[in-house]
């Protein structure tokens, strides 16, 4: 017996505006709200469909009273599908990202932060 990993739940402070973010980043579509959660996914998945075979999760976000005080103890990492790593960037930085203070030295990825300041990072490019 094993589990699925069917959705990444991410707290905030406004879930519209950051699942409309996560959306343009993705070119995910919102698949579900309840109350003030939303849900945002590259397809519309089924429980038979989880059962069957692992499929990608979800994104939903949830709202929160509290802040972010600390660094994230996970992010999410997303490469470019078409352009360069820096064309990403500049189209990440468009839609209310601001790049991370935090950098490594060398690195091939780019550390940003979403319009909640939440990390993730931008990988090297998968147009090869």
């Amino acid at each position: 017996m094993t589990s699925r990993l069917i959705e990444v739940v991410v707290d905030c402070h406004d879930p519209e505006r950051l699942a409309a973010f996560w959306s343009a980043v993705l070119g995910w579509e919102v698949i579900d709200r309840d109350g003030d959660t939303v849900e945002i996914g590259s397809w519309d998945p089924t429980a038979e469909e989880f059962r069957a075979r692992q499929m990608p999760p979800t994104l939903i976000f949830i709202p929160v009273p509290e802040g972010k005080t600390a660094k994230n103890r996970l992010h999410l990492d997303v490469s470019p599908v078409e352009g360069t790593t820096e064309d990403e960037v500049t189209r990440l930085l468009a839609l209310g990202a601001k790049r991370s203070e935090h950098q490594t030295e060398g690195a091939s990825w780019v550390v940003m932060t979403d319009p909640e300041d939440n990390e993730f990072c931008v990988l090297r490019t998968l147009d090869r």
